[in-house]
């Protein structure tokens, strides 16, 4: 509890019908923050100047002198007057849910990659609020909203600013341009590739651990994965695949994270397969599921084969609303990858799915070829054997590949 009272006071402000002030209380808690009130407006034409009305203003100075609060988060896209208004207004720091968004992932990003696209990110959301700012874009001071380009003055530079996001473009070009190699060379193998998609925290790296047997982070807390993660998984009937887990997506997801990522989500591109995993202990598991497929059709890719994955059984105790939620998602099946029940379902499911790349028929094998045998178990599925004076005949599935490059031997 100790830890918890170091944490940023926060003072969140949103729609009360739109229902999602819990979740804008994840990101905050996410990114560092503590909240210690809710405003809640009314869902209207927002005031140029100050997003809110005079009333509302003043029930939230209210808030932060009581609460003694730091930063202010809006759950809606501020403009760069409204912000900087606010600021002035409320002295405090004034965070909308993007910038919040893009915070979240600097404290995230680990690798080079992440940490080059989440910068580009970040200083595409600054530029337009560079106007009127002045020296408060030089602050060096901790907490929310100051990780990243914000924090040096640098970036108190237009001009400056829009040499670094093309210094940028091209490092990711290069990064779009490793990954492509990455395709081609993973491609050799013809393993089919299955993309882990899903809104943030609905359980992708642990089915991820757990059909792999990884070790992965898996954390209780949103945006735990930014880069995509490859690792080989060999099904019951040994086909060989490649297994993804990819950034979570989550409502009003910031475009400038979108292009920054494209990169990265381009992976998903390349997949044969996509298993869309779903929390299904969620309140919003209906929504969460439209804001991925919004952004599955923006990325071009809403007619890939797809797989719901109904996720978090075991937190739902009414066997009724686990039925209706397989019928109400299409091609869906309820699993928990925490407990394991019912993935044996899903991944002979997959294997359904799968099977238009394999292969089945019959080969002949001479003794003096006897070293290709191995190959034929440990990469096909053994449906008969017969042996006679120099050989033995074999009934096999075998992924495509291999069919082709044992093809000298088919009867």
């Amino acid at each position: 509890m100790g830890k918890d009272l170091l944490r940023e006071k926060t003072v969140i402000v949103g729609t009360a019908e739109e229902g999602n002030l819990e979740e804008l209380s994840g990101l905050v808690w996410s990114a560092g923050g503590r909240v210690v009130a809710k405003l809640y407006k009314r869902s209207e034409k927002p005031n140029p100047a100050f997003f809110l009305t005079e009333g509302k203003l003043w029930e939230l100075k209210n808030f932060l002198r009581v609460e003694e609060a730091t930063l202010v988060v809006f759950d809606d896209e501020l403009t760069p007057v409204q912000a900087r208004n606010l600021e002035e207004e409320l002295q405090v720091k004034i965070l909308d849910r993007t910038g919040l968004i893009l915070d979240i992932f600097a404290l995230r990003a680990r690798t080079k990659e992440a940490k080059l696209q989440v910068e580009k990110a970040q200083l595409e959301y600054l530029l337009p609020r560079l106007a009127g700012k002045g020296v408060m874009l030089s602050r060096l001071a901790g907490g929310i909203g100051t990780r990243g380009p914000g924090e040096t003055k640098l970036e108190s530079d237009r001009r400056r600013i829009r040499s670094k996001i093309a210094v940028l473009n091209r490092r990711l070009k290069q990064v779009k341009a490793n990954r492509q190699l990455q395709r081609v060379a993973r491609k050799r193998f013809d393993w089919p590739i299955l993309a882990l998609v899903g809104y943030t925290n609905a359980g992708k790296s642990t089915l991820f651990r757990f059909l792999t047997g990884a070790e992965v982070a898996v954390e209780d807390r949103l945006f735990s994965t930014l880069d995509p993660t490859f690792r080989r998984i060999t099904f019951p009937n040994q086909q060989e695949a490649l297994l993804i887990d990819t950034v979570g997506f989550i409502r009003k997801l910031p475009h400038q994270l979108v292009d920054s990522f494209r990169a990265t989500l381009e992976e998903i591109r390349a997949a044969d397969l996509l298993l869309h995993v779903v929390n299904m202990a969620s309140p919003q598991r209906e929504e969460e599921y439209m804001a991925v497929n919004a952004l599955l059709r923006e990325l071009g890719l809403e007619e890939k084969p797809f797989i719901t994955v109904l996720n978090k059984k075991d937190l739902v105790a009414n066997e009724f609303t686990i039925i209706r939620a397989e019928r109400n998602f299409p091609n869906a099946l309820s699993i928990s990858a925490q407990t394991g029940t019912d993935v044996d379902k899903l991944k002979k499911k997959i294997m359904e799915i799968l099977s238009a790349r394999v292969n089945r028929g019959v080969f002949f094998i001479p003794f003096t070829e006897s070293r290709y045998l191995s190959v034929f178990h440990e990469r096909g599925r053994v449906y008969k054997k017969e042996f006679n004076s120099s050989g033995v005949y074999l009934d096999v599935e075998l992924p495509r590949i291999w069919f082709e490059r044992l093809g000298k031997f088919k009867v």
